[in-house]
């Protein structure tokens, strides 16, 4: 079993990847430093959005990230508020990006 990246440094390390690449982005929430779940919000600009949480493949052994829901963006920040009322350690960090580049894929 490898070792697992501080929430923290992970949500620098990625907001400065976003950057690199003249992608805004944005800490919406603030979770716990340490051990904090993660959620992706990707805005299209146009009204849409998606929300990507990790998930645990107990099969694999692996992290992935997996579409929590996708739609309309009132529904998805309500479907991410939902997911802060059950976890308030849970980081929420916003991408927007008319293209729909997120780079989660290099974010494992």
């Amino acid at each position: 079993m490898s070792a697992r990246l501080a929430s923290g440094i992970w949500v620098s390390a990625y907001l400065r990847r976003l950057q690199l690449e003249g992608i805004p982005a944005y800490v919406i929430a603030r979770g716990d430093e340490t051990a904090g779940a993660v959620l992706v919000k990707l805005a299209w600009m146009d009204g849409r959005a998606r929300a990507h949480m990790r998930e645990y493949d107990l099969k694999t052994g692996t992290r992935r990230w997996q579409v929590l829901c996708e739609g309309c963006e009132r529904e998805v920040d309500d479907a991410i508020a939902r997911q802060r009322g059950f976890d308030p350690d849970l980081w929420v960090i916003e991408v927007e990006d008319a293209r729909g580049r997120d780079h989660l894929g290099e974010m494992e």
